[in-house]
């Protein structure tokens, strides 16, 4: 059912999102940006990195809300990293990683002439700010931690391999699309069908004949071939702790099986100076479409400016 998504199907989630291309690596990989409002030398920009399947769609409302409150007019930079969304896939046999994602990041913030940002990462967008702090740690004025954190929770990788798999197997498109709301449904109790088929939509799209296709490379969906739910994976905590020169905001979702509870308690103990917010009634990714969540992200982006202005 699914095939390599070149070109995309027409999403409208896509067209709300109009992005340039920027070229990064060797390998000459071209990744789509997205710039909210404008950058501006004395105000950090914050860059939004989706989760590991995930594009820059889950951030596509976050610019306009944090904007809408007082002292902010903050520039956002949404990216797809490689293999996900608009941005290109590696060639068969390619290998998708953490460090690659974190210096086509980095390149993608030079070629815009960003020498540093917040960084706002969900998942494995999370732990490739952790790379990027640990590389250039200059180039990371502050970090928002999404349901991510140094101890990736095993079972959020075996769902998103598993359920990729049951959908691909559906031979129906109302199959699919059932499944669709059945597997979000999950993460989001009591959305409406309408919601739940809107959520969808971020990662996969119906193309003309009406066939399901992914939003993002298979290939990433084969590198998950060795997990089981059962698996303890080693901590990183010392890529947790490239993020200490900066200010740091640690969110979680109540219902999220990315990061688990302990793992977030161990963060928030290690940081005791870190903003934290639990978001109730939610999985990953977290919609983030909530005003006291709103509220709690501009007041992080503020005391980073206001640091700044003080040091300066």
């Amino acid at each position: 059912m699914f095939k390599r998504a070149t070109p995309l199907p027409q999403t409208p989630l896509f067209s709300d999102l109009p992005v340039r291309t920027i070229v990064c690596g060797a390998a000459h990989t071209r990744i789509a940006v997205h710039i909210h409002g404008e950058i501006a030398d004395d105000v950090p920009p914050i860059v939004c990195l989706p989760g590991y399947v995930r594009n820059m769609s889950d951030f596509a409302a976050l610019p306009r809300a944090i904007n809408r409150l007082p002292d902010t007019g903050f520039a956002f930079i949404l990216i797809d990293l490689p293999g996900r969304g608009r941005s290109s896939y590696l060639g068969k046999g390619a290998r998708y990683s953490t460090l690659a994602d974190a210096d086509c990041v980095l390149d993608v913030m030079a070629a815009l002439d960003v020498p540093r940002a917040v960084v706002a990462g969900e998942g494995h967008g999370g732990q490739v700010a952790m790379v990027m702090a640990g590389r250039r740690p200059l180039a990371v004025a502050g970090t928002i931690l999404i349901d991510s954190g140094p101890v990736t929770d095993p079972r959020g990788l075996v769902r998103t391999r598993n359920n990729f798999r049951h959908l691909a197997a559906l031979k129906s498109p109302a199959a699919a699309s059932a499944a669709l709301r059945k597997i979000l449904s999950t993460d989001y109790p009591g959305e409406s069908e309408v919601r739940l088929d809107g959520f969808a939509q971020r990662i996969y799209a119906q193309d003309e004949r009406g066939k399901l296709r992914a939003l993002f490379d298979s290939q990433l969906i084969e590198q998950l071939e060795q997990f089981e739910f059962d698996d303890v994976l080693e901590p990183q905590w010392p890529l947790f702790d490239t993020l200490s020169h900066a200010p740091l905001m640690i969110v979680r979702s109540q219902l999220t099986d990315q990061v688990r509870r302990a793992t977030y308690d161990e963060m928030t103990h290690r940081r005791r100076d870190a903003a934290t917010l639990v978001i109730s009634d939610q999985g990953s990714p977290a919609l983030l479409d909530d005003s006291a969540e709103h509220e709690a992200i501009a007041a992080f982006l503020r005391d980073i400016c206001r640091a700044d202005d003080e040091q300066s």
